[in-house]
């Protein structure tokens, strides 16, 4: 990529609702116990704009690569997820990038946004 070509980021923000349990909190603390989140979960593509078609990435090629993930995550338990035992938002958001990153090569960053306004953000390995 030339600093002449023209860059943009785009945004595809997907919904899951999963229930965890962190393992690793103490006795006291909520999230040791059995509990949901609507996740908001947004992948973020970032790559030259393709002169021909006028975009970085398809839409519904993101949300093909998407889909089989979400299979794996919505409505289940997150703990039961092999890779997940410890299902923090941080450790959600490597998992998914781990995921993704094969079918998807331009991706440049997850947010995870839970419960309360919370969000993480990861940008790879």
């Amino acid at each position: 990529m030339t600093s002449s070509e023209p860059v943009a980021e785009l945004s595809a923000r997907f919904q899951l609702a999963s229930a965890r349990r962190l393992p690793h909190v103490g006795d006291a603390h909520p999230c040791g116990r059995l509990h949901g989140h609507t996740f908001d979960i947004t992948l973020v593509v970032r790559g030259p704009i393709d002169p021909h078609f006028g975009w970085v990435a398809d839409f519904a090629d993101i949300t093909a690569a998407w889909t089989p993930i979400a299979a794996q995550l919505d409505h289940r338990v997150l703990n039961e997820v092999p890779g997940l035992e410890n299902p923090t938002s941080e450790q959600l958001a490597v998992w998914i990038w781990r995921a993704l990153k094969p079918a998807m090569p331009l991706l440049h960053a997850i947010h995870i946004g839970e419960t309360g306004g919370f969000v993480v953000t990861y940008r790879g390995e």
